[in-house]
């Protein structure tokens, strides 16, 4: 099998020359700024444009690099090396797994790779604060638990630890908070962390919840958070703020609300509010850029309202093991486990930890886009969530669903009538990739969608497929969609083959399945009904049978 050189160096490629023999040093430390990134592989005996030159005589025999990396690196770096013969130049190919942590060489030098703005790598020296924000994302620091250098407990506001309490009565949080002391509630939240000597020293939760404005600029100058309107290019409301973050909560949802408004949807004796934007997403999408961003690195949490969207990002990219296509079914992993921890309690975020499911529900609900996290990168998360109109057809369906039913629709069961709504027909292995499951869970979020008589089932066995039923179109006031969907779809499917046969000549059964998306029992019962009318003729048996045209009398 032949191997092939990447075009060029990127963030997981590296190439060093060895025509004069790389120093052991200079290995050494390019294999672990490729670790303390996203890990990949440095080709040696490969100059910087891409050319192989090969590998000095000394580096030929490459049993020992292993261990010679294992052995100068801290913790121990395991490495993989083969030699590769490209065109007869023999070149080495070093796989360097991503560091769970950080790792230095044994000289005490820490590294990492990153991408310059002009797209290329480079190393660069690992700071202090970049190592711990590398440890906090991998669930190896809890910073939030940490105490403030510097911070004492005339730091802490009164008035802001009076707001929690209210917050904890308001939001419906742990009510045993409520019986506490100061210095009880301080310590069950993680506010302060006792010190060998007896005293208590605030920590960094303790500072963003409950510090005085001043002493969060001092001793936390990272924090800050920005409101932003822009409408039509112009900008109609920016102000930066550092308040602590239930004070932080209160004024940006104050803020918020003059550009959020709202009309009412009557259903039976009751109105439905359907805001711009949901309040219980809005809340769960700010308090979780404020809880889970990384509090190392400098830049602001921005709530921004556009033309089209509200869009909210904090620095700090998604944690180790969080990715955009299990987002939705992973379990919590904060990047602030005690600041996490201290929000549930208050009862501001969801005590499951699933806040995302309720981001999905505020947007679902409505008929509206689901919210989109594309934007995202290794730096920043960004949250999208599209302020299109809502679907007040479908609003009222799922509210007169609900209250029938006693329950809420599963978070599932609304992400899959929303691709119906948008595909107008799915199958299970395409409903499992949205919502982030596997195909037997898809299939039964849509046997129950069927059974309530919101979803119909078309077929049977893999081939099945599912629109959305005939009463659903019907209470949006559309039945020639359903028609289109449901009703011509054996009378098209009769035609489709007929084309097909009239223009390649002939058709095989598994040609019917793919043309038709039908399973083999459906292409099996169209085949013999076009050859009981004469349409067709059948040749052959079994999967070899090949159909043609019939001759009609």
């Amino acid at each position: 099998m032949p191997q092939h050189l990447p075009p060029r160096e990127t963030l997981t490629v590296e190439f060093k020359s060895d025509l004069k023999k790389l120093p052991d040093r200079e290995l050494i430390e390019a294999l672990v700024c490729l670790a303390n990134a996203e890990g990949g592989e440095l080709w040696l005996g490969v100059e910087d444009d891409g050319t192989p030159t090969g590998l000095h005589a000394e580096h030929r025999l490459l049993e020992g690099l292993a261990g010679m990396v294992a052995a100068r690196t801290s913790p121990s770096l395991n490495v993989q090396a083969e030699a590769l013969d490209l065109d007869g130049v023999i070149v080495a190919r070093i796989n360097v797994p991503k560091a769970q942590g950080e790792v230095a060489t044994t000289s005490g030098v820490y590294l990492r790779r990153r991408l310059k703005h002009n797209g290329t790598p480079e190393c660069i020296a690992m700071l202090p604060h970049e190592r711990s924000s590398r440890a906090s994302s991998f669930g190896l620091l809890d910073v939030s638990a940490q105490p403030v250098a510097g911070a004492t407990l005339a730091d802490l506001d009164p008035l802001e630890r009076e707001r929690l309490r209210q917050a904890v009565q308001q939001y419906g949080g742990d009510r045993v908070l409520l019986e506490l002391d100061d210095e009880a509630l301080d310590g069950a939240l993680l506010l302060t962390a006792r010190q060998p000597d007896g005293s208590r020293v605030p920590t960094l939760t303790g500072l963003l919840l409950i510090g005085r404005e001043t002493s969060l600029r001092q001793l936390v100058p990272t924090h800050e958070f920005a409101f932003q309107v822009l409408a039509q290019q112009a900008v109609r409301f920016n102000e930066f703020r550092r308040f602590p973050l239930l004070k932080a909560l209160d004024w940006l949802e104050t803020n918020f609300r003059p550009y959020n408004p709202e009309e009412e949807l009557q259903v039976g004796l009751f109105r439905v509010p359907v805001p711009k934007v949901d309040l219980g997403a809005f809340r769960e999408a700010v308090a979780n850029a404020l809880v889970h961003r990384d509090y190392h690195g400098r830049g602001a949490v921005h709530v921004r309202l556009e033309d089209d969207a509200l869009v909210v990002s904090n620095p700090g990219g998604l944690v180790d093991g969080v990715t955009l296509a299990n987002l939705l079914v992973t379990e919590p992993r904060p990047r602030n486990p005690a600041l996490a921890d201290a929000m549930k309690r208050v009862g501001v975020v969801e005590r499951s930890g699933r806040g995302v499911d309720k981001i999905f529900r505020g947007m679902l609900k409505f008929g509206r886009p689901a919210p989109d996290y594309s934007y995202t990168t290794a730096q920043n998360v960004v949250l999208r969530l599209p302020t299109a109109e809502a679907d007040l057809d479908f609003r009222r369906l799922v509210v007169e669903h609900e209250r029938a039913t006693s329950a809420e629709l599963p978070i599932d069961s609304l992400i899959a009538l929303a691709a119906l709504r948008e595909t107008k027909r799915v199958t299970a292995d395409e409903l499992a990739v949205q919502i982030q499951r596997d195909t037997a869970s898809a299939k039964r979020t849509l046997e129950a969608l069927t059974e309530a008589g919101l979803v119909e089932a078309h077929g049977s066995t893999r081939g099945r497929s599912y629109t959305l039923s005939a009463s659903l179109y019907q209470a949006v006031g559309d039945k020639a969609a359903y028609t289109r969907q449901a009703g011509f779809a054996p009378i098209q499917h009769e035609q489709m083959v007929l084309n097909y046969v009239q223009q390649h000549g002939q058709i095989k059964r598994a040609e019917v399945m793919g043309l038709c998306r039908i399973s083999t029992d459906q292409a099996a019962k169209l085949l013999k009904k076009l050859k009981d009318k004469g349409a067709l003729v059948q040749s052959g048996k079994n999967r070899g049978a090949i159909y043609t045209v019939g001759i009609s009398e």
